[in-house]
């Protein structure tokens, strides 16, 4: 594998998150010349080579066959059909990252040359703005090189975590639907801060606001968030009768629940890809 400025990089798809990709390729430090995009619609192709000066057509081989790096950002029913439509254009020792959810590596080392090296990564939404959570998982022939070099193309893009590939179902029901409970979150806190007799658009931005400082000192200050929790809960005063209520209504248990049903899904629709 050449240097981080050498490598050329091809971008299969041209959605939320090949954008994701493309735009933290270049905050990276890649030149927009050595950044490849293949996008079906002409008009979206078109979009994504103005706005960021890469090179963007609609043509999975030829772009695949001068990169040194594949980066699959499909959705998942499309996969199966653009390996096999690419297999024979994948040079010895490119690297394969693949972030279309719910198919496990295997699904593209059965589908690539022998000897492939493919990385799994499990984004979340958050990405785009720079704010998310990734995880990395190398498959057979993916090397300690290979992943240090994915943590650099998604350094942009946020935290990024190395893990083994038996987790990332674990990772799906955290980090990848994790935006959905914050959200589920603040929409009860803001429909709660109507209930209690303020404007809705009020109720939205001190809900936001909230969640937003909250997270972040618990990540600056690095204290465990029962730690934080209870330096605001003054003996006998308004957050513990909160949190209290919170107890009696299961919402810790309901959060857990959560999970395991989001990780078991994503166990289920990993075993229906490789049918």
């Amino acid at each position: 594998m050449s240097t981080q400025q050498n490598v050329r990089v091809a971008v299969l798809g041209g959605g939320v998150m090949g954008e994701t990709v493309v735009s933290a390729l270049l905050s990276a430090g890649w030149s927009a010349d050595d950044v490849d995009v293949t996008e079906q619609y002409a008009s979206r192709a078109t979009e994504l080579a103005q706005r960021y000066g890469v090179n963007a057509s609609d043509t999975n081989p030829h772009t695949v066959r001068h990169a040194e790096v594949v980066v699959v950002a499909l959705k998942p029913n499309v996969v199966g059909p653009v390996l096999e439509e690419i297999a024979d254009s994948v040079r010895p020792g490119t690297l394969v990252v693949t972030v279309a959810a719910g198919l496990p590596v295997a699904f593209y080392e059965q589908r690539l040359p022998e000897g492939t090296p493919v990385v799994r990564v499990m984004p979340n939404t958050p990405a785009v703005i720079g704010h998310g959570a990734s995880a990395i998982a190398a498959g057979t022939h993916a090397t300690d090189e290979h992943l240090a070099l994915v943590e650099r193309i998604l350094g942009a893009t946020g935290l990024v975590v190395r893990v083994a590939e038996k987790d990332l179902d674990a990772v799906t029901a955290i980090s990848g639907s994790g935006p959905a409970y914050a959200f589920y979150v603040i929409d009860a806190l803001a429909e709660a801060g109507v209930l209690l007799g303020l404007t809705r658009d009020l109720a939205s931005r001190l809900a936001v606001a909230t969640i937003e400082g909250a997270a972040a000192l618990a990540q600056q200050s690095g204290e465990h968030p029962v730690v934080l929790r209870e330096r605001v809960s003054s003996p006998g005063g308004t957050t513990v009768a909160g949190v209290r209520a919170l107890d009696a209504h299961g919402v810790r248990a309901g959060i857990l629940a959560a999970a395991e049903a989001a990780r078991d899904r994503s166990r289920e629709l990993a075993a229906e890809s490789a049918k």
